[in-house]
């Protein structure tokens, strides 16, 4: 792959570090764009330059915006104009543009990427590889990559740069906006991170009651495990009778009966709408 020059918007935040941090093992020329002064005082600690992005935008080929969701309707009104024509505008999560709350130009490109994160039942390496959870250091892991506007020869430009982003990265899939929006927030976030939540609920709830805490923890994961491989079609064995009836009152008296309707295009606009613009006044 040639050499890039490649601007980071917010290089000093959580995901800017991360994407910095695996960008600077590449050969191109890096641009790092921070405002925030304790983001700042980060980056010079590592002996890196902060630039202002009035000098690094017009300079890049690519420019990431690693900034928060809530943050990237005014970023990107901000950043987007001073880009030169042909170059490639990358977010790292789909619900802004899936909103219409980015600003676009008809000479760029925009592509959306995520990662998937290391998988459960994935095979890592090394032990650091199978305790780095979120992936982009250790850990293998696929991502995500939606064309929002553009050319094909911008997409093939930019998920090289996803990949090496999130390095090691096994698969990229690519998918569209909308369907990105399904998996988060609906599906990873609505769904998944909720049950996950409500297990932790649960394993509280077991405490308070009287069971040893120790025991409880080591019940409760345990039982999650098993589960999700009977679920997931890891293992051949199937739940036992009881654990069947057990799972029915579960689905009586735990979850909503139209559940599936947070996958509904109304209800996912809807969702982000709040994650977009929570604490502003209505």
């Amino acid at each position: 792959m040639k050499q890039l020059t490649i601007s980071v918007i917010g290089a000093g935040g959580k995901m800017g570090q991360r994407i910095t941090a695996n960008l600077r093992r590449q050969p191109h020329r890096l641009l790092l764009v921070e405002k925030a002064e304790a983001a700042v005082a980060r980056l010079r600690e590592q002996g890196l330059t902060v630039s202002a992005a009035a000098d690094a935008v017009p300079a890049s080929d690519v420019v990431i915006l690693a900034v928060p969701d809530g943050a990237m309707a005014a970023v990107s009104a901000d950043v987007v104009p001073r880009m030169r024509p042909a170059a490639v505008a990358i977010l790292l999560d789909p619900a802004a543009a899936h909103n219409d709350e980015v600003r676009l130009r008809d000479d760029c490109s925009f592509v959306v990427t995520h990662p998937c994160h290391p998988p459960l039942f994935g095979e890592q390496d090394t032990p650091e590889a199978r305790r780095d959870f979120f992936g982009g250091i250790h850990a293998k892991q696929d991502i995500v990559v939606a064309l929002h506007r553009g050319t094909e020869e911008s997409y093939r430009l930019a998920e090289n740069v996803c990949r090496e982003m999130f390095s090691p990265v096994v698969k990229a899939h690519r998918i569209t906006v909308e369907q990105m929006a399904m998996l988060e927030p609906a599906m990873a976030e609505v769904c998944a991170a909720s049950a996950a939540k409500l297990m932790k609920d649960a394993l509280d709830e077991a405490i308070a009651r009287g069971v040893p805490a120790e025991a409880a923890r080591s019940f409760m994961l345990g039982h999650a495990q098993i589960p999700l491989a009977i679920v997931f079609g890891e293992i051949p064995s199937p739940f036992s009778d009881a654990a069947k009836i057990a799972m029915q009152v579960g689905a009586e008296r735990v979850i909503r009966s139209d559940w599936r309707s947070v996958f509904e295009p109304a209800e996912i606009r809807a969702t982000i709408h709040r994650m977009l613009h929570h604490g502003e006044k209505q």
